[in-house]
């Protein structure tokens, strides 16, 4: 026997009000497939294939006229659940990447609000900038296929892997810029080493991906001084120092 629900039942299963179906059924985008005795609303499995499709395709950023128009038009019934199951999937993983980003350096902020007590209202201030600033910036030069793939590399590679990267990052960066500063050929043995290294924590990052590794470049060359200043990142002139030392190995 094929079930069914009724509408609260269909509510507290999914999550959505009475007022949203409600709504929905009086613009046609969803009514129900019957009634029961007394007049309520009676939805089944096809009712809910359909309202899955609604929702999803809300969440990927469409009006609901135009859902309508989708799921109405050609008589197919809207796009198959396999592909927009997938859409949905790449969507939910793009917001992951994201929301990854932003937990990053909220962990790194914790610690200290933790230990002084509170945080000033300036220093909210300059957070909340720092990280609309950041988003917009990264968004500008890497897709959102890319943000999810570094998503994925970061589950894989693990939290503790990626934090050991993040605190080696600085470390290198003054060694580097002492031998720099020392007048060190870059040719020298030590610089050369220096250079490898910070090569394979390049490579941790873009993974050997063409595309990631372009894009990192890019950012960092249109970006250099904003980076050095704020947060403590290489000069153009300390990668100019790296990419020679490379080359002479």
């Amino acid at each position: 026997m094929a079930s069914t629900w009724r509408i609260g039942e269909l509510c507290r299963r999914t999550g959505l009000t009475v007022r949203t179906l409600h709504h929905w059924d009086h613009v046609g985008l969803l009514r129900p497939s019957g009634r029961t005795s007394s007049g309520h609303r009676l939805y089944d499995e096809r009712d809910v294939g359909r309202l899955y499709r609604i929702v999803a395709l809300r969440e990927l950023g469409l009006p609901l006229e135009t859902i309508g128009t989708l799921l109405d038009g050609g008589g197919g019934g809207g796009p198959e659940l396999a592909e927009l199951l997938g859409e949905h999937l790449a969507h939910v993983e793009r917001q992951l990447a994201a929301l990854g980003g932003l937990r990053d350096r909220l962990g790194a902020l914790v610690p200290a609000v933790r230990a002084a007590g509170d945080a000033p209202s300036v220093d909210l201030l300059a957070l909340i900038e720092e990280v609309t600033r950041v988003d917009d910036t990264v968004r500008n030069y890497f897709s959102e296929e890319q943000l999810a793939a570094l998503a994925q590399r970061r589950e894989r590679l693990g939290e503790d892997a990626i934090r050991g990267v993040e605190a080696e990052w600085p470390e290198l960066i003054a060694r580097v810029r002492a031998e720099l500063d020392a007048g060190t050929d870059p040719a020298d043995p030590r610089v050369r080493a220096l250079a490898a290294r910070w090569m394979e924590l390049l490579e941790a990052f873009h993974g050997g991906d063409p595309g990631l590794r372009d894009s990192l470049y890019r950012m960092q060359a249109e970006n250099s001084a904003e980076i050095a200043q704020q947060h403590g990142g290489p000069t153009p002139e300390l990668i100019e120092y790296v990419k020679r030392a490379a080359a002479a190995g």
